[in-house]
């Protein structure tokens, strides 16, 4: 693992100069990645590659079905295994990933090899040079500035359509659709020379916010049935153990927007899911901040981090109750 260090904090202009040069280049994300993960990679490949790269992205947990379709013509799949045997790689950036250990199990092999990292989250570890940025809504608002650079200098010809469509699912995803307080002018005025450029951002929207999984749904009406309140309302908490998982028939694979469900809760100042993870001691835990409360700092309580109205962590506990049991003490300290 990387020795903590100083590392260089880079501008759009450097990143771009700096991938502009053709290198045979693996792209990291973090486990369990989201829109903005998903969608800031693959426009990452599709945009190297137009410049004379090779590129692949690389995570521990292959693609979420809600964003499979960005995948679709470019890698079948984001496992190790998607690189190809004749691949030789020559540099690692990593995007929309904070810390080291939102790689998961990627980190021993890759953590230091990374050359760059592309984020805009306010909290993390850094653990190379990078552009971090966390004015941006997205990380696939930061790859949207890269690629109108490239075409500002003639290093690009034209942006990949694939690469536009996938730009802006990740900034549509993170914002929540552009509802979230995380929206600037500068997003509205990505989105629109998006929409310029031709996505079809009615059935982008359509797959990330209007269409689920029968099974996604049942494991929200699962939580739901499951949820607990705390101090007066203002904090909302849907769990998820293994043994809900077994009884109800549920995957891993359809528990991202649990968090969401507590989050719609008329009074939530703050929303929390928790999932037990496979080990029976780890619990994944998501929040959302309807209010003044910062869910970033309540997370790095725990060694994760993420924004002050969205953020994530992994508690190890003996029980859902002893986790709860340590979120709200920390929770009750913060004051909300």
């Amino acid at each position: 693992m990387s020795k903590e260090k100083e590392y260089a904090s880079l501008t759009a202009r450097q990143v771009a100069d700096l991938l502009t040069q053709p290198k045979n280049t693996v792209i990291l994300l973090h486990t369990r990645p989201d829109g903005d993960a998903v969608g800031s990679a693959v426009a990452l490949r599709l945009l190297l590659e137009a410049l004379g790269s090779r590129a692949v992205c690389v995570c521990a947990n292959d693609i979420p079905r809600r964003e499979a379709f960005l995948l679709d013509g470019v890698q079948s799949s984001l496992l190790e295994t998607a690189i190809p045997t004749d691949f030789c790689v020559e540099r690692v950036v990593a995007v929309d990933t904070a810390s080291p250990a939102q790689m998961g199990a990627l980190a021993d092999a890759w953590l230091d090899r990374v050359d760059v990292m592309i984020d805009h989250h306010g909290t993390g570890t850094p653990y190379a040079d990078g552009w971090i940025e966390p004015t941006a809504s997205a990380t696939g608002e930061m790859i949207f500035m890269l690629s109108r650079l490239w075409l500002a200098d003639g290093a690009l010809k034209a942006i990949p359509p694939h690469a536009d469509a996938a730009m802006f699912t990740a900034i549509a995803s993170d914002t929540g659709g552009f509802r979230y307080s995380n929206v600037t002018p500068t997003t509205h005025l990505c989105a629109a020379e998006l929409i310029r450029a031709g996505v079809d951002t009615a059935t982008i929207n359509h797959r990330l916010f209007e269409c689920k999984p029968y099974e996604l749904m049942r494991a929200e009406q699962v939580g739901f049935g499951a949820m607990r309140r705390y101090f007066d309302g203002r904090m909302t908490v849907v769990p998820m153990t293994n043994a809900m998982k077994t009884e109800h028939g549920l995957s891993d694979g359809v528990m991202d927007t649990l968090v969401d469900v507590a989050r719609m809760v008329e009074g939530t100042e703050l929303a929390v899911s928790i999932r037990q993870q496979a080990d029976g001691t780890s619990f994944r835990v998501s929040t959302r901040s309807n209010g003044a409360f910062s869910a970033a700092t309540l997370c790095a309580a725990f060694g994760g981090g993420g924004h002050d109205k969205a953020a994530g962590c992994t508690v190890e506990a003996a029980s859902l109750d002893a986790v709860i049991e340590k979120l709200l003490a920390v929770v009750e300290q913060m004051g909300i």
